[in-house]
């Protein structure tokens, strides 16, 4: 095992790690609906490791914070959670390394995963709710629940993980995990 597959690992262990106590800086569920935290650490994930990693952490994250604390409850929402945030995790991944990476392509990379992984949660509830006589799910909820109410974690992450980027780029990381020497 090279130092870079070992470093991959660390780091994706720290992006899992963030997640499980980011949520409880957000003030409980009410906000942590509208703050969306767990979906930050999946992002950066995937932007700075690549979309394997993200994809990895992006789904074991919401079963791994249920098996601690069990939140979110299982099967609803964390099983939908499990497909959304695999989902953010491996598009920007993808996105962010197929696309060049100047700051609007960034932006482009993190809205693109969010609209995709959003579509994912969607899919994943409409699916739920077949199976479930007594849930009800319809394009309004989708929507309230994907966007209207997200509007703030929305806004945090747009703010948020492109500043983060730029200031690890300022730092010295490089795309792929490598810091310059």
């Amino acid at each position: 095992m090279n130092n870079k597959h070992v470093q991959n690992i660390v780091l994706a262990a720290l992006f899992l790690s963030i997640g499980l106590v980011l949520p409880f800086f957000t003030g409980g569920e009410l906000f942590g609906r509208m703050l969306l935290p767990l979906h930050i650490p999946v992002l950066l994930c995937g932007i700075m490791l690549g979309p394997k990693y993200g994809l990895v952490v992006g789904a074991a994250l919401p079963i791994v914070r249920f098996l601690m604390i069990q939140h979110p409850p299982f099967p609803l929402p964390g099983l939908p959670m499990v497909f959304e945030l695999a989902t953010y995790g491996l598009v920007i991944g993808l996105l962010y390394k197929k696309l060049p990476k100047r700051i609007p392509w960034i932006y482009a990379s993190l809205i693109g995963a969010m609209i995709i992984g959003r579509v994912i949660w969607g899919v994943a509830m409409a699916v739920m709710a077949t199976i479930d006589a007594d849930m009800t799910f319809s394009l309004s909820i989708f929507w309230t629940a994907a966007f209207v109410n997200a509007l703030s974690g929305i806004a945090l992450q747009i703010v948020l993980i492109p500043a983060l980027i730029i200031a690890l780029r300022a730092a010295g990381w490089r795309s792929g995990g490598e810091y310059a020497r």
